[in-house]
């Protein structure tokens, strides 16, 4: 059973990271490199008007990498608060490091999906994967970006470890939602659900304090919507391909030997 999750998990996470590193190097790259240029320019300005003022904004802080934290295009994505301590060369290197990314986080979140489904009981068919990996979509991206949109480099965001802190209630709150009402489906857990998945939005995400930033707001939500959407066709072909993998797997096992 294990080998049988492992394998499919690896398959699934290849195809998905495929498709989303093809997605995100035509979609959302362009948009990154764009908003760096501003972010170089915005930098440069003040510079000449406060130099001192420059020294402190790219003093080099910890980057901490979450899914949701903001980093290298991915299909999850945060804001930005930490001047990054190393960063891939522009081109084939950069490429590189989105695709193997994207990979990892990928075989991840497949095997987290193979055994959300076992957990429930849930034989992996690409038809319930699908739904599964639509519900791991809505708790890991879609409900975080309602108040944690995913943000270009150089946008004013809140502090990272309360980004973080954030991310990580919504994502559990929303998946043990889903959960309760979808696979529970008894009367009190569903109310149950809607409370847990309606808490951290009452709750609030963390403020950003307001600042000019040199960003197009355009180009912001551009990119907004289409890493959302890469995240959706991530997620969806993550469920698809457990699906058909597990089932490919089971007929290849050998059938155990009779006494």
């Amino acid at each position: 059973m294990i080998i049988r999750l492992l394998s499919a998990a690896l398959v699934a996470g290849f195809l998905a990271a495929v498709v989303a590193t093809g997605l995100q190097l035509g979609l959302t790259s362009p948009l990154i490199i764009a908003a760096e240029r501003y972010e170089a320019q915005a930098e440069t300005h003040a510079a000449r008007v406060a130099p001192w003022t420059h020294a402190a904004r790219v003093a080099p802080g910890l980057p901490i990498v979450l899914a949701h934290g903001h980093g290298e295009d991915g299909p999850a994505h945060g804001g930005s608060g930490a001047a990054p301590a190393w960063q891939p060369g522009p081109g084939l290197p950069r490429m590189a490091f989105t695709g193997l990314a994207t990979l990892i986080g990928g075989v991840g979140y497949a095997l987290l999906l193979g055994a959300a489904m076992l957990a429930c009981r849930r034989e992996p068919t690409p038809e319930r994967a699908l739904a599964f990996a639509v519900a791991g979509f809505a708790a890991a991206a879609l409900a975080p970006a309602l108040g944690l949109p995913p943000e270009l480099p150089g946008s004013e965001a809140a502090p990272l470890a309360a980004r973080q802190a954030w991310w990580l209630m919504t994502a559990a709150a929303t998946a043990m939602g889903l959960y309760l009402i979808a696979i529970r489906r008894a009367g009190i857990a569903i109310v149950g659900g809607l409370v847990l998945i309606v808490a951290p939005h009452l709750a609030g995400a963390p403020e950003v304090g307001v600042s000019p930033s040199a960003l197009p707001a355009g180009l912001a939500a551009q990119f907004a919507a289409r890493s959302l959407a890469v995240s959706f066709v991530f997620w969806a072909v993550i469920g698809l391909a457990f699906g058909w993998a597990w089932q490919v797997f089971g007929r290849t096992a050998p059938a155990p030997a009779r006494a």
